[in-house]
């Protein structure tokens, strides 16, 4: 006779019910307490730092994107062109201070005389500042949500292009911002229509038409593989508009 399989016997089949309990969490975290007091400090070191720097560099456009395109990358080259052309209009350019197309977009800055600024997080990955970061324009951050504000606040449009989590958290961040009106519309501009097309079509038909966001809220962005075309809607924008800081504390 063949024998059902013998398993032996676990917490959930055990005659004791004690056993079946889940495990309480502990009442109180093993660490000191005043660690989270003495950050509220360095948190504010680096709102300053970012804000001595930041309040003085004038209207700006931040350039996001891939850490991991190399200088063979077709949007490699784009981000720099892009970059070239943004800085020709007076405006500076803001990266993330790391390599790929934050550094093709301080490359592009640089080449054009315009000001080439790097918001830099420390992270286990990525040690270095890029070479064209202009160093009286370069900050470096321990803290995300701390680097986003003075992204937000001191930029004056969006022009992202294909990446990872950070590039959509910078970038959903600041949808999020405009949409709940805590603040006023900036340009935003996805260049790559080919990687941006599968997010754009999964937001219409999941988001919009299920009436998770307004339809009206697609329109907060626009996409193009054309980096005169970027340029252009972020300069048609303040026409009529005077650039200023996005948002009052």
């Amino acid at each position: 006779m063949i024998q059902p399989p013998h398993h032996p016997e676990s917490p959930h089949h055990s005659d004791h019910p004690h056993h079946s309990e889940p495990p309480h969490p502990p009442e109180t975290f093993e660490r000191d307490e005043n660690d989270d007091l003495w950050s509220i400090f360095k948190i504010m070191g680096e709102f300053v730092d970012g804000y001595d720097t930041m309040m003085k560099i004038g209207p700006c456009v931040s350039i996001f994107g891939s850490a991991r395109m190399t200088e063979t990358n077709k949007y490699y080259e784009m981000a720099r062109e892009t970059a070239v052309k943004v800085a020709s209009h007076g405006f500076g350019v803001i990266t993330g201070g790391g390599p790929g197309i934050m550094e093709a977009a301080n490359l592009g800055a640089n080449q054009s005389g315009g000001k080439s600024v790097g918001l830099s997080i420390d992270l286990p990955f990525e040690q270095e500042t890029n070479a064209y970061v202009q160093r009286r324009y370069d900050v470096k951050f321990k803290y995300f949500f701390v680097r986003k504000v003075m992204f937000v606040k001191y930029a004056q449009a969006f022009i992202v292009f294909p990446g990872g989590f950070g590039t959509l958290d910078e970038l959903f961040e600041t949808l999020t911002l405009i949409q709940t009106h805590k603040i006023d519309r900036i340009p935003i501009v996805l260049v790559g229509t080919e990687y941006w097309a599968g997010l754009y079509k999964w937001l219409q038909e999941r988001l919009a038409n299920e009436f998770f966001i307004n339809k009206e809220d697609l329109e907060l962005f626009m996409m193009t593989d054309n980096c005169d075309e970027a340029v252009k809607f972020v300069c048609e924008f303040y026409r009529s508009k005077t650039p200023s800081p996005n948002f009052k504390f």
